[in-house]
């Protein structure tokens, strides 16, 4: 009995894939957001964020540098330990989504770093007039308050003592914006995280400036050991508790 050659298209053919590596080499680098008023540069952004990173704002020269560099290229220039860069790499992530804490949507700062925000009353708007209605605690019906972010102003005290109309105050036409995490309690005064009242105001005027670590989120604090061993150390305790009562 003689054996047929079966041609080779008739043979079950396989295929072998390389694995692909390094895919994160070819994927495209997130875009690296704009400085915003209250946030100009890398050394303000680190000094915001907290947790002593400030103590690396020399190892960012540029604002790009500090929003381009990877988690390696951190730890090669010494930011340690590693939860930093994790922290460091989140709060950069956040920031380009937008989401920022208390001053990041201010538009008007001064070279120091000083916000200055005040309480206005805003009518109701009516025939697409967007500056109706504007007046500073002046009074009147069926008006709302709110804190907006007016351009800096000297005056005898410094910061916050003009008056006038929208124009004093640097607001424009169809501009009115609340500040964030800001609001008015009681009559006119400005309840809000970071604010400084401006003396002679009756606090309807404020000051927000840059401070070290306004932005920091805190780590928490293990109690019992942690969400993972609080049952074992807390049944022990609870052990230990009976037997030195029973001696």
């Amino acid at each position: 009995m003689s054996l047929r050659k079966l041609p080779l298209r008739a043979l079950p053919q396989t295929t072998h894939s390389l694995p692909h590596r390094h895919l994160h080499a070819r994927t495209t680098p997130p875009p690296i957001p704009s400085p915003t008023p209250f946030v100009p540069n890398a050394s303000t952004f680190l000094s915001l964020i907290g947790r002593n990173l400030s103590a690396h704002a020399a190892k960012f020269p540029t604002w790009a540098s500090l929003f381009s560099l990877t988690s390696t290229q951190l730890r090669d220039l010494g930011v340690e330990p590693a939860r930093s860069r994790r922290y460091l790499l989140w709060w950069r992530d956040r920031f380009r989504k937008g989401v920022w804490g208390v001053g990041g949507d201010l538009r008007f700062v001064d070279a120091e770093g000083r916000a200055e925000v005040r309480v206005v009353e805003v009518g109701a708007l009516e025939g697409g007039d967007q500056g109706r209605g504007v007046n500073l605690l002046m009074g009147g019906v069926g008006v709302k308050k709110m804190v907006v972010n007016t351009k800096p102003t000297k005056g005898k005290e410094g910061m916050g003592m003009s008056g006038g109309g929208a124009a004093a105050t640097g607001m424009e036409k169809g501009t009115l914006r609340p500040v964030e995490g800001m609001k008015v309690r009681g009559l006119s005064n400005i309840a809000g995280p970071f604010v400084e009242p401006v003396k002679g105001t009756g606090g309807s005027v404020g000051v927000i400036r840059v401070r070290e670590g306004m932005w920091e989120v805190r780590r928490g604090v293990k109690v019992d050991g942690g969400e993972r061993r609080k049952a074992q150390v807390r049944r022990k305790r609870l052990l230990a508790e009976r037997k030195t009562s029973r001696a």
